[in-house]
């Protein structure tokens, strides 16, 4: 029986630790008060920000884990508490979903320290469930008497109440094939054109969308993942790419007769400067 289940483990935890939650709402979540003018300070959540992340090139950051880790570990969980003390459903919708993003970008970063050094944040293995992998689907944190993970944050509230594509782009899963930790904290006055930015940087970088020379795409697995978020009919998913490509990537794509993906890949590393 021992043997069975080993052999089980290997063969199915690939897929499962691939398979992307569906967005399933959680009620509870959509309360929230559109005459709010509170102002949520994400200060300290910037200056992590602004010591620790090194922009390599458009829409591709890295991380300074050990020094963070020697230096600011209290600083990063200080502001995690800080923002689970906060009655967040008092708060408008904008202020929410910066709240969100933050919070869940800071979640990553505090997990990671939890358990730094690591080759991959899938190697924190603190998931519930014998074929759970990485920390996503562990109860990190206790919001308005709720205890959440950070599966419930990308998949329970952020997608399911906005029901915007951009998310991909703005939550950061410590990873090299992720899209960037942005360094600027999401703030409720600047969403639309961060988002945007946060979605042109990944976008536009081959990690993202690059050709093969038989012409098909070589795509993120994120746009396998959450292709129904992107758009469910290839020239739908075109025209959310095309909406934020730069001149090569739009020349590429208006050449495309039939869009064919050769492959999908990701790559785990850890996005730490180290690398």
């Amino acid at each position: 029986m021992r043997l069975l289940l080993v052999v089980l483990y290997v063969l199915i935890l690939p897929g499962l630790a691939d398979a992307a939650p569906k967005a399933d709402l959680w009620p509870d979540w959509q309360a929230h008060d559109p005459k709010s003018t509170q102002v949520i300070d994400h200060g300290a959540w910037q200056d992590i920000l602004d010591r620790y992340v090194t922009v390599l090139s458009p829409g591709e950051t890295v991380f300074d884990y050990e020094a963070a880790r020697r230096e600011a570990h209290a600083q990063v969980a200080g502001y995690v508490d800080a923002m689970s003390m906060l009655a967040v459903s008092n708060l408008n919708r904008d202020q929410q979903f910066a709240y969100w993003v933050n919070l869940y970008n800071a979640l990553t970063v505090k997990v990671v320290l939890d358990h730094y050094p690591v080759e991959s944040i899938r190697d924190i293995d603190i998931s519930p469930g014998l074929f759970s992998s990485g920390p996503w689907g562990k109860k990190l944190i206790t919001v308005e008497g709720r205890a959440l993970s950070l599966d419930d944050i990308e998949h329970r509230i952020l997608r399911p109440i906005w029901k915007d594509p951009r998310i991909h782009y703005a939550v950061n899963c410590a990873s090299i094939g992720c899209p960037a930790l942005a360094p600027e904290a999401y703030e409720a006055d600047k969403l639309e054109g961060q988002l945007d930015q946060a979605a042109r940087g990944f976008i536009n970088h081959p990690r993202a969308v690059a050709q093969a020379e038989d012409g098909a795409f070589v795509l993120s697995s994120l746009y396998d993942w959450y292709r129904d978020d992107f758009g469910k009919s290839d020239a739908d998913f075109i025209d959310h790419l095309a909406q934020f490509a730069g001149p090569r990537l739009s020349a590429t794509l208006s050449d495309v007769d039939a869009f064919e993906v050769d492959e999908y890949h990701y790559d785990w590393a850890l996005n730490d400067v180290r690398r």
